[in-house]
């Protein structure tokens, strides 16, 4: 935050923001920007193409996700950031109890951890085209090479240590960085188009001939590759619109649009959602489009006979990267890993250390590192991040939609509001059983009735506010008689 922040006490943790530290729109819009144009871009990009979305399913479906996105920061997470100013973990302390919010930070911690890793492994991918050893396929779980494993541990170390250190640094060369990073995203694209057009012989003179060219060569839709899911017009909306529910349906953004001085300054995540996940999505997919495509893998059966053989490419960001822009490329995916997993590290920590306030946040900092770093050893965390991060939603929805009912409707449906801290108690089990029966529901939705983890966070959010509503209005009323006849 700003050194007027600083200088006013730090940052507010467990009391409302005042009025002298809010800040003004332009810091949102670079916050947002530099935090979702970042090394997870690299990854997710190409699994669209692994998934085998058509032009239509990955462009439009981008479009209307972002929005959906955007809208849900603007009308679901600001409104009450700038009504309570206090972040998340106190607000949740308030309604939850201590011992519920501390179960809730192992869950964040361990879900940080793990999506640190997969930036850790981002990093790596770069390492390897320098040093040339083998790197993982598509569907490789273990590390296959020395040379991976000594890659992961060395960059793993280098973040962990920069993140003990502490997170002003951190935030300041991710400023520095998150400019360039989307011009180099956008050169990822544009050489990406141009070489399109060379190995295809197509004529590009308006906007219907790129069309064309998207619909019938970049993105040409058929069978998933092998061990992916096959991507829809409303899987791609859905995972763009919840792959950050844990942000802003799940609340954890209250933490930052606390300092917004208005709640329509939440608009500000359009430029994350469209430079990172709509623009930087598309010019990474096209990276490995084009990957297959000058392998000759066009059609389905091309890729089924390549993988058969073993030779089926991988959409590792180092080797795709350094193919559109060299050595730019290469220091462009090394910088986005460091970005993000650096303060995903950082955050990590804290939530551990929240559950031991007595340990050192340096020494904690570390092991959260080594977690991370552990966790990156193995591929198959990247190479399935699209259903990791829909899961790190579906985790954390739950409580979102506590915060939601607790705020906007407590006292109009006749239950008490932040119960806890009224009652003195430390596990408000309402909230409690909301969050635990939510995911029990969301994950049989999955694991027995088919329905894409993509899919289950927005019916799983309405169960939850119901769920915490009558569950409220019936422990309160019963621990009220109890105290009538004791």
């Amino acid at each position: 935050m700003s050194e007027e922040t600083s200088q006013a006490g730090g940052e507010f943790e467990r009391e409302p923001v005042p009025q002298r530290a809010l800040l003004g729109f332009k810091s949102f819009v670079g916050m947002y920007a530099g935090e979702h144009c970042a090394g997870t871009e690299l990854m997710i990009g190409p699994l669209f193409v692994a998934s085998g979305v058509s032009a239509f399913d990955v462009v439009v479906g981008l479009i209307v996700g972002n929005a959906l996105a955007v809208l849900s920061w603007m009308l679901l997470t600001a409104p009450i950031a700038v009504r309570s100013r206090e972040t998340l973990y106190f607000q949740l302390e308030k309604i939850c109890g201590r011992n519920l919010v501390t179960l809730y930070n192992l869950a964040n911690g361990v879900m940080f951890c793990f999506l640190a890793g997969a930036m850790i492994t981002v990093s790596a991918t770069a390492v390897g085209v320098w040093f040339r050893f083998p790197m993982p396929g598509l569907n490789d779980f273990y590390p296959n090479s020395g040379g991976w494993i000594v890659a992961v541990l060395s960059v793993g170390a280098l973040i962990s240590v920069v993140a003990a250190y502490g997170y002003n640094t951190v935030a300041r060369v991710a400023n520095i960085a998150a400019p360039w990073m989307a011009l180099v995203f956008l050169a990822f694209g544009v050489v990406a188009l141009r070489q399109f057009i060379d190995v295809s012989g197509a004529a590009v003179n308006s906007p219907s001939d790129l069309w064309r060219l998207a619909d019938e060569v970049i993105w040409r839709g058929g069978q998933p590759l092998p061990g992916q899911t096959k991507f829809t017009f409303w899987h791609v909306t859905f995972f763009a619109w919840f792959c950050n529910m844990a942000m802003h349906i799940g609340m954890s953004d209250l933490t930052v649009l606390r300092f917004a001085r208005k709640s329509w300054y939440a608009v500000a995540s359009a430029a994350g959602m469209y430079v990172g996940h709509f623009m930087a999505w598309l010019s990474a997919s096209m990276l490995f489009a084009l990957q297959l495509r000058m392998a000759g893998l066009t059609t389905d059966a091309a890729i089924a006979a390549a993988d058969a053989a073993g030779k089926l490419p991988a959409p590792l960001p180092g080797p795709l990267a350094y193919e559109a822009c060299g050595i730019a490329g290469l220091i462009c995916v090394i910088i986005a890993g460091w970005t993000t997993a650096n303060p995903t590290i950082y955050r990590a920590g804290l939530a551990f250390q929240a559950i031991t306030p007595n340990s050192s946040r340096f020494a904690v900092t570390l092991v959260t590192g080594a977690v991370a770093t552990v966790a990156a050893l193995f591929p198959a965390l990247a190479m399935k991040l699209l259903d990791f991060v829909a899961l790190y939603g579906m985790l954390l929805m739950p409580m979102g939609a506590v915060v939601f009912v607790d705020f906007w409707l407590a006292g109009r449906l006749g239950f008490q509001d932040q119960y806890a801290q009224r009652r003195g108690i430390a596990f408000n089990w309402a909230a409690g059983l909301t969050w635990f029966v939510t995911l029990a529901v969301c994950v049989a939705l999955v694991k027995y009735a088919g329905v894409a983890i993509f899919f289950v966070s927005l019916p799983g959010w309405f169960v939850a506010a119901a769920l915490y509503i009558v569950l409220s209005r019936g422990l309160q009323r019963r621990s009220t008689s109890t105290s009538q006849h004791s």
